[in-house]
């Protein structure tokens, strides 16, 4: 089995690493991810100047490009050939709700979605950055780690529908807290909308967008109320974004 591996936060990432380690006896494994942090990049694609790709050794890859790229070039150019899992992460942070529409971590595993190549997104959640003034606890990527085999172990026998992939997300605790593996669907989370304008010391003025985390829309069954109760979520995610119920009222008034 040939396994691709990617990120958003570099190839120098914990994440990347432990994921990398946790997987290395499952097949033949392959990590191709960006040179530096990438976090936010979203589904890009670099066309309008050249990609760079540099071998680090032992099957490690980095990449002047997206996470997207990475994945892109990683199939085409150094695996190639189809692998048989694209796993993306362990992401430094969470990639719950509306996030995944942001996060090149996402954006990676959905790559290989599109091209429908069973692919998981992998993020590390912690809980203390959401209270104010709370102390930072370490990130247990090597446990995060294990918990990823563990859904990839229980969901290897599970087909997965065309142009789909899971968008797993795990607590920051010690792992004999995290109750269990939750099924989830696709919250919605709020940040204050803030713009932060400065000049700069030619007096030209700059910007910094994006505030901090303001809560989610509580919903049981969501993946952010998931990691509230410290569950690991897996959301199942649909390439297509086609509103149902919305494209037959159309159909049927238009």
């Amino acid at each position: 089995m040939k396994i691709l591996i990617s990120n958003d936060d570099g190839i120098d990432s914990p994440g990347i690493k432990a994921l990398a380690e946790a997987v290395k006896d499952l097949g033949e494994v392959f990590v191709v991810a960006p040179h530096r942090e990438r976090s936010t990049a979203g589904h890009s694609l670099t066309l309008h100047k050249p990609l760079r790709i540099h071998d680090l050794g032992n099957n490690y890859f980095s990449t002047s490009g997206t996470p997207a790229d990475c994945v892109y070039l990683g199939i085409r150019e150094i695996v190639k050939g189809r692998p048989d899992l694209i796993l993306s992460g362990i992401n430094r942070g969470a990639n719950l709700g509306t996030d995944l529409y942001y996060s090149g971590t996402v954006a990676a595993a959905r790559e290989g979605a599109l091209m429908n190549i069973r692919s998981y997104a992998f993020s590390l959640v912690d809980l203390s950055s959401t209270i104010p003034n709370s102390p930072r606890e370490k990130l247990r990527f090597p446990m995060a780690a294990q918990w990823a085999r563990k859904v990839i172990e229980e969901t290897v026998n599970i087909s997965f529908p065309a142009h789909s992939l899971l968008n797993v997300n795990i607590p920051n605790l010690e792992s004999e807290k995290i109750k269990g593996l939750k099924v989830a669907r696709q919250g919605f989370r709020y940040y204050k909308d803030e713009v932060t304008k400065r000049t700069d010391p030619r007096g030209r003025e700059y910007y910094w967008i994006g505030g901090p985390y303001k809560g989610f829309e509580e919903d049981p069954l969501s993946d952010c109320h998931a990691i509230e109760e410290s569950f690991v979520s897996i959301a199942p995610i649909n390439i297509d974004c086609t509103h149902n119920q919305f494209y037959t009222t159309l159909r049927e008034s238009l």
